[in-house]
């Protein structure tokens, strides 16, 4: 992910491993799909005692992958354990998800279903039958001459989801197991093929799993309705540089930083969201050439490795699909203060900030701000 460091991470993740040498008790996260089966069987293969255990995080489904998934723990003598997370996953996930954006904030609900659900409340339910968690997640938990045990982007470039993992408390994450990290994704689609196994969910999981066909907006306008919660309304939309304003925008919670489809203007220059200021209900647009930044805050700080432990050179994610870009970072109480080295798109507040080293060890995390 940083470079060519495939040599150094092949001989750290020796390390990782140790823990193959004796079979355990590992509890495995599963949601029907291709990886979690993967996590389940390859550890069982390997000769572990697995228990299955899958979240229903919400009420209804349209094709409800419990019976193919208990069809499959018979066959292969897994035992299979149900946990109802619903009502937390309301409260704790889509609530804050409506109330984030209500603020104009564009929050990440993986992040946080990551450090609410599945590495909280089903990591607690799923460590009642076992002594180690494991999940499908492209991520690794690495012995690190300097920084201990703690978490490295997966090897997959391509599907390394450790930046979704940046809020999870690493003492949780020292109690898990992740048996994809050194795999790609065709590995993963493979291994199941030469075994003739098919997942009970074998389509990928959509973008946010409660909001269907991705349109955010349109579940944001339901859960309004449904709750009774009003949405921020109109506003106007401020020309940058000039101050002036040049129409009416439809509320915050309609755009995002960076934005340029959607406007509903007509520029002959190409206008993109600068800002958002909810305090006076403000949308900032400009040009192109505006659309950069320099710095960024991120808060709710969660440390990876000590701070005295970084190495110099540190690099920056602040969307997923971004490669870490080189900065400075200086945590201030329970701010990260971010210096890029060069001009960046603007970020989204409510994102996640995800801090590595070069060999695409995670050293911290931070919502931003």
């Amino acid at each position: 992910m940083l470079g060519n460091v495939h040599g150094t991470q092949n001989s750290l993740a020796l390390a990782s491993l140790r823990w193959h040498n004796a079979p355990m008790k590992i509890s495995i996260a599963i949601s029907g799909g291709t990886d979690s089966l993967f996590a389940l069987l390859s550890l069982r293969e390997q000769g572990h005692e697995v228990t299955a255990v899958h979240a229903r995080f919400l009420p209804t489904l349209k094709n409800d992958p419990v019976p193919a998934m208990r069809k499959l723990c018979n066959r292969f003598g897994i035992p299979l354990v149900l946990a109802d997370l619903t009502a937390s996953f309301a409260e704790q996930v889509m609530t804050p998800f409506a109330l984030i954006h209500i603020r104009a904030r564009t929050p990440n609900p993986c992040a946080l279903c990551n450090r609410t659900m599945k590495f909280g409340l089903l990591m607690d339910a799923a460590l009642k039958h076992g002594e180690r968690y494991a999940t499908g997640h492209y991520a690794a938990m690495v012995e690190h001459p300097v920084y201990g045990l703690t978490l490295r982007s997966g090897s997959d470039g391509k599907k390394d989801q450790s930046y979704f993992l940046a809020l999870v408390p690493v003492e949780r994450l020292r109690l898990c197991v992740f048996p994809l990290a050194e795999k790609k994704k065709t590995d993963v689609r493979a291994w199941l093929a030469k075994r003739g196994l098919t997942p009970p969910a074998p389509t990928e999981s959509q973008e946010i799993c409660f909001v269907p066909e991705n349109d955010h907006y349109a579940w944001l306008k339901a859960w309004s309705q449904g709750t009774g919660t009003p949405l921020p309304g109109a506003g106007p939309m401020v020309l940058e540089g000039e101050g002036r304003v040049i129409a009416a925008h439809r509320g915050l919670w309609n755009y995002t930083e960076g934005q340029r489809r959607g406007l509903g203007i007509a520029c002959k220059e190409a206008l993109y969201v600068l800002r958002r200021l909810p305090e006076s209900n403000t949308l900032v647009v400009g040009t192109r050439d505006r659309l950069v930044t320099d710095s960024c805050c991120a808060r709710e700080v969660n440390l990876m490795v000590p701070c005295a432990l970084w190495p110099e050179e540190v690099f920056v994610r602040t969307r997923y699909h971004q490669r870490p870009t080189a900065a400075h970072v200086d945590i201030c109480g329970d701010v990260l203060k971010i210096t890029f080295a060069s001009p960046q798109s603007p970020h989204a507040p409510g994102q996640i900030a995800a801090v590595y080293d070069r060999d695409g060890f995670l050293l911290a995390g931070g919502v931003l701000d």
